[in-house]
């Protein structure tokens, strides 16, 4: 392993950011293990659902694929309540920036706004607006807005239950390692 020798960024080279680029291309295969670690360790939450949160992953990526979404909208549908490994308030944010460098924009949103629009099936049970999704029809492309629509209503919220011919974890490593395999390293 090849290493630098400054301990101040503002004292670095460019020779040396190549070295660091070089390590980070190299070792980018990590990052796949840590997101199927992350969604392993999501088979230990229930939090009262009929299914652990793996299994909803898995059903919604099944669901995804079945319809024919493309990869990265399975791989997201995947990994769209990761975030719940961390904080379950914040795990549509979590999912969405823990993604955000390895799919398009339109993948990121779908997913950073998941729970509003996925709202209209139980917010009202809390109190809260059902119509939650239309405060960002505005701000969404209106294709974005209708993916949202699609992965909430069609994949989302109907993964729960025990029952489902769930395709397992194995059968999206494949994709996952295909879609974390590379990232836009500096923000465009």
């Amino acid at each position: 392993m090849a290493a630098t020798s400054f301990t101040r960024m503002d004292e670095s080279t460019a020779e040396q950011w190549a070295v660091i680029g070089a390590e980070v291309a190299k070792n980018q295969g990590r990052v796949a293990e840590g997101i199927l670690a992350m969604l392993r360790s999501l088979d230990s939450i229930v939090d009262g659902f009929a299914t652990d949160q793996l299994t909803h992953c898995l059903q919604t990526a099944t669901r995804a694929e079945r319809a024919g979404a493309d990869e990265e909208v399975v791989v997201a549908s995947l990994c769209h309540d990761i975030g719940k490994a961390i904080s379950v308030p914040n795990h549509p944010a979590i999912a969405a920036e823990i993604i955000k460098p390895y799919v398009r924009p339109a993948v990121y949103d779908m997913i950073r706004v998941h729970q509003d629009f996925q709202g209209r099936h139980y917010y009202a049970h809390f109190g809260g607006n059902p119509d939650a999704r239309e405060k960002h029809r505005d701000a969404l492309d209106p294709e974005v807005f209708t993916l949202a629509e699609q992965f909430a209503d069609d994949w989302d919220q109907t993964a729960f239950d025990p029952d489902y011919d769930t395709l397992p974890l194995e059968h999206f490593e494949p994709a996952v390692r295909r879609v974390f395999g590379a990232a836009k390293l500096i923000p465009g």
